[in-house]
């Protein structure tokens, strides 16, 4: 009997493991030019602007031009400075959350890009750009179904004006 179990644990062993999904070919830059384009693309009839600290405005703004010229560390320690003064300001997060696909920190942008959703107001542009996040990340990694479900909340971010005849 005891051969019998060491034989069938030696041919579990050899057994492949379960293949993890592939990443899809699309690079970093590509993914966040289609989170930012998410955002343009939304045509709400409501978009919400906070006010907002001009400091905070400004960090951003630098990070912007940091991450234009690919210095994504320069632009990470401006963004986390403005989270300091701001942790629930949903753009703030989500800006950085698209700076960490730049950087390949998968996990980070979902987790961010979730916590920017869950503090924003659900709808308009910066909706949309939440969940084209989620889009991305899930296309990565071949999830069809996590694909289905994120792209389903990115049109349901739009929110339509109301037909006057």
């Amino acid at each position: 009997m005891p051969a019998v179990v060491a034989g069938v644990l030696l041919a579990a062993c050899s057994q492949p493991a379960p293949e993890a999904p592939r990443p899809t070919g699309k690079s970093n830059a590509a993914m966040v030019a289609e989170i930012q384009a998410a955002g343009q693309r939304d045509k709400s009839v409501i978009n919400v602007h906070p006010l907002v600290d001009p400091g905070v405005t400004s960090l951003q703004e630098g990070a912007r031009n940091d991450e234009r010229n690919g210095q994504f560390d320069a632009a990470a320690a401006k963004l986390e400075m403005a989270l300091k003064r701001v942790p629930d300001s949903p753009d703030v997060l989500q800006d950085r959350a698209e700076l960490a696909v730049y950087m390949s920190n998968y996990d980070l942008a979902a987790k961010l890009a979730q916590q920017s959703w869950s503090l924003g107001s659900k709808q308009g542009p910066l909706c949309a750009r939440n969940w084209q996040t989620m889009v991305e990340l899930r296309q990565r990694v071949n999830d069809t179904a996590g694909v289905a479900a994120a792209s389903k909340s990115v049109e349901d971010c739009r929110e339509a004006g109301i037909q006057r005849f």
